[in-house]
């Protein structure tokens, strides 16, 4: 199993508290941490406001920071989960991608995906089409980015997208152009294309789910003549660890307190408890859970810790105990 990890980029209220002419120094320090241990890659999103509601809290552009880091690291793959197709042109989102490639020496991954948080849609100016067409968007713009890497030189037309002659030079220094992580659950359009298109999937973490998405991507990849065991299933898991039951009580509790001022307290509640997706508790009651997502086949665990900006603890006690355990 390997291991993906979260750099906090305020979008789930994961920067509060720090100024934000330290956001910066606080994001640089974590990556090059990661950099520097057994992490295989680090993640960002792919939002302009945050959840669990919007607020005048930061959050910072995923693009922007993917060439930051590229320049900042020299070892770590780089990923957002999940850029949103319809944020940016597909041909345009191909080059600013192969440019943060070349800046990283070959490390950048695509995560790519529909998009989903309506109000951000619309704030931005980006109206909130059907899923059908933002779906149907995914899927032509996968195949021009894909092209344009291949190629250097790209021309769709398309139902939601026409490009005619675009260059995209210099192409990425990934053989073949970055590796796509195609996110998302839908059993219908979204695994298909992943079916088509993915090296990597990335959906839900709960395990018979998993393994029911599983089965849904390995029915396409045999309709579309593509190889499922090619394909490397991933999910995504909270994660506060900590030596004891108690200290990990008292690890959320200093993340709710946190949050207090900045949320409800029952909001601050809900994030912190009764998540289906929490990698939270002990190093041996993570490792169970994690070994179970992988006897069910996820490969690759990326992990969000909610006190990453403040407290690395938890951080180095899951790089202890937990990765070498699965490893």
């Amino acid at each position: 199993m390997r291991f993906g990890l979260f750099i906090p980029q305020g979008w789930r209220m994961d920067l509060v508290g720090i100024e934000p002419e330290n956001h910066w120094a606080v994001m640089r320090d974590l990556a090059a941490y990661a950099d520097a241990s057994a992490w295989d890659s680090l993640w960002v999103y792919d939002h302009f406001h945050t959840v669990p509601f919007p607020s005048n809290q930061a959050t910072h552009e995923a693009w922007s920071l993917m060439s930051a880091y590229a320049a900042t690291t020299s070892r770590i793959k780089l990923g957002q989960m999940c850029t949103a197709m319809s944020y940016r042109n597909p041909v345009y989102l191909a080059k600013v991608a192969a440019t943060a490639d070349i800046i990283s020496g070959g490390r950048v991954q695509m995560g790519i995906g529909a998009g989903w948080y309506e109000h951000e849609w619309r704030a931005y100016g980006y109206g909130f089409p059907s899923a059908g067409v933002r779906l149907g968007r995914l899927d032509e713009g996968v195949q021009i980015m894909r092209d344009a890497w291949r190629d250097g030189k790209v021309s769709f037309a398309g139902k939601h997208y026409q490009v005619d002659g675009a260059i995209v030079e210099p192409k990425p220094l990934q053989e073949n152009g970055l590796p796509l992580w195609i996110a998302g659950g839908g059993e219908k359009v979204t695994l298909r294309i992943a079916a088509k298109y993915a090296q990597y999937t990335n959906f839900t973490p709960e395990p018979v789910a998993f393994a029911h998405k599983s089965e849904v991507l390995a029915g396409h990849c045999r309709e579309v003549g593509t190889d499922f065991d090619a394909i490397v299933r991933s999910a995504n898991f909270t994660a506060v660890v900590g030596s004891s039951e108690a200290e990990v009580e008292e690890r959320l509790q200093r993340v709710r307190d946190r949050l207090a001022g900045y949320v409800p307290d029952e909001v601050a509640e809900a994030m912190t408890t009764g998540l289906p997706d929490a990698a939270t508790g002990t190093p041996e009651q993570v490792a169970e859970r994690l070994a179970t997502m992988r006897d069910f086949g996820c490969e690759y665990a990326i992990l969000y810790f909610p006190e990453a900006a403040y407290d690395r603890s938890g951080i180095e006690l899951f790089e202890r105990e937990v990765i070498p355990a699965l490893s």
